[in-house]
């Protein structure tokens, strides 16, 4: 459909369209969800050895070695080349892996596989400088950016176009005028859709705007086609979804992403029961490539199938945590502050659900065993979610569930010590605050931006820090993670010496928050985070030093190999 409006595609070209999709499910399915057989082992060795240029086992008792031995995914011994060699015994596989350096199996902490698969297979919006050059993404789009007749895409942002407004229905009704369009903004706290969504989800100037939400109008009071929050639910649920073999096809491309770069685990923010489901299949199968610590997602109805089922232990998918959104996203306006934002007088932003009910809500998922993650960007979310998680844990005898801020992202000093001396999990994302350094002073005012992606503060205060991306809203690339912990810079390094340096973290406590900090936060810290003997064998092999090598050494720094449970998921070639 290279440059045509999407409304000339004919039935034959969706046909073709909708066979590729198979055969890139068929494909991706065997790379992702199988994608241990890309590295043959003879399965007569039972013991492998990895040698390598130097192990940061993060094990206080031996924090370096040379090599390791893995039998039948455990770590049966770490030390010396000759050490490990001796307690393997004849017959080991033993791997070279050269001048590679050797940590703990990187986890993402807080992540969405269905949105990165997403973003992978549909029209991509990232980047795209200006209005036209998003809409022309469009035209170009592949087959597969189609759920039904529904042109799908993700990650526009309008920060970076000319002016800094937001887009609207019009440039997207000229060119489709009879294709429904839905295209998340790249926090998927908005979506920009076109007139001919607006009619079929039967959004008019006389709808109202949802609790939680807000439909974007013009001078005359006419929708232009943005909803933020809760009004993006006014269309959603019109949107054709995906079919069995664009999940799969999706799930599988998301994976094998995960794998490629370094991801051991990942911590799924807010899983709805059909990606579950899969899940849950491929794992009994034994087809997951990663470790998945999956939220459920309490956010709608698939709340009340959580409840019912408990919670959840499998090989390698576990779901033992719920999922909460409290408020929205600071690029959007969305985020709820205490007071008005510094460049929009007059507006605080949007609570997505009653304090009251988000109580109720926690207290039910408590009760059931469930760790309880509320995501809170502003510092007036942040104020409630500190408050009810520490009440109401309190109150449920449930401050063991080690519960969880997702995101933490702007707090008053009081909420910062609050949280720490609570033990509550941080979940942060380095690369948020590298990606909104350059406006988020405008939106917050020089004197709030100092609690905003305050991670030292939030450490030195107590709290767990477990770091994360958020993919596909950042980029999956964990070595962009630990660069922005260490740096609070750019790739090109930028600004000098680092935005709010006083926050920055130091390369072994960046390398904890991707191993130790999630392996916490999940309940694991006795199975992985370290590499230590009778642990579980997962851990990411780098071709740079992440704690010893200059943090610039991580822009251009390359996977080596990621093995997860005693499995080489991902070799480079």
């Amino acid at each position: 459909m290279r440059g045509e409006s999407s409304q000339h595609i004919d039935d034959g070209a969706r046909a073709r369209g909708a066979a590729r999709l198979a055969l890139l499910g068929a494909v991706l399915f065997a790379l992702g969800a199988g994608c241990a057989r890309r590295v043959p082992e003879d399965a007569r060795v039972e013991t492998t050895v990895y040698v390598a240029r130097r192990i940061r086992t993060l094990d206080a008792e031996r924090p370096e070695a040379e090599a390791l031995a893995v039998r039948r995914g455990r770590l049966v011994a770490v030390g010396t080349k000759r050490e490990v060699l001796e307690a393997a015994g004849e017959g080991a596989r033993v791997v070279d892996l050269g001048k590679a350096v050797v940590v703990p199996g990187l986890v993402d902490a807080h992540a969405h596989l269905a949105g990165l698969g997403l973003s992978l297979t549909v029209a991509r919006l990232e980047g795209a400088r200006s209005v036209d050059e998003a809409v022309q993404r469009l035209a170009d789009a592949p087959a597969t950016s189609f759920q039904g007749d529904w042109l799908i895409g993700k990650g526009w942002d309008q920060n970076g176009w000319p002016g800094g407004g937001f887009p609207g229905r019009a440039e997207l009704d000229a060119r489709f005028p009879t294709t429904p369009v839905y295209l998340t903004r790249v926090d998927h706290h908005a979506a920009w859709v076109n007139g001919e969504a607006l009619r079929r989800a039967g959004i008019t100037r006389d709808t109202p705007d949802p609790a939680g939400g807000r439909i974007l109008r013009d001078a005359a009071g006419e929708p232009t086609g943005v909803l933020v929050d809760n009004a993006m639910e006014l269309v959603a649920p019109r949107v054709s979804p995906p079919t069995d073999e664009q999940l799969e096809a999706r799930l599988a491309a998301a994976l094998e992403r995960c794998a490629q770069v370094g991801l051991t685990g990942v911590h799924d923010a807010g899983m709805d029961p059909r990606t579950f489901r899969l899940l849950q299949q491929w794992d009994m199968a034994g087809r997951l490539p990663v470790r998945v610590y999956a939220m459920a997602d309490g956010q709608g109805e698939a709340r009340r199938t959580y409840l019912d089922l408990g919670t959840y232990g499998g090989r390698l998918l576990e779901m033992k945590s719920v999922k909460f959104l409290l408020d929205g996203a600071l690029g959007s306006r969305g985020a709820a502050l205490h007071t008005a934002y510094s460049d929009a007088p007059g507006e605080t932003g949007l609570l997505l659900m009653e304090p009251e009910e988000l109580e109720a809500r926690a207290r039910a998922f408590m009760e059931r065993g469930f760790q309880v993650c509320v995501h809170a960007i502003g510092d007036r979310a942040n104020t409630l979610v500190v408050d009810t998680l520490i009440r109401a844990a309190a109150e449920t005898k449930t401050q063991g569930l080690r519960h969880r801020v997702e995101h933490a992202q702007i707090l008053r000093p009081e909420d910062i010590q609050k949280l720490g001396a609570a033990g509550l999990v941080a979940s942060v994302q380095p690369t948020h605050a590298t990606s909104d350094m350059g406006w988020a002073e405008a939106r917050l005012g020089a004197e709030r931006l100092k609690g905003a992606y305050a991670w030292r503060s939030l450490k030195e205060a107590g709290a767990v820090l477990a770091l994360g991306s958020d993919f596909p809203i950042e980029s999956p690339d964990v070595l962009a993670g630990l660069y922005a912990a260490r740096t609070r810079q750019d790739a090109r390094g930028q600004p000098a010496g680092g935005w709010r340096p006083e926050e920055r973290l130091t390369a072994q406590e960046a390398l904890e928050g991707f191993t130790v900090g999630p392996a916490w936060a999940s309940f694991a810290e006795a199975r992985r985070g370290r590499l230590k003997v009778g642990m579980e064998a997962d851990f990411t092999a780098l071709s740079v030093d992440p704690v010893e090598d200059e943090a610039r050494a991580l822009v251009d720094a390359r996977v080596v190999a990621t093995v997860v449970d005693g499995r080489e998921v991902y070799r480079e070639r």
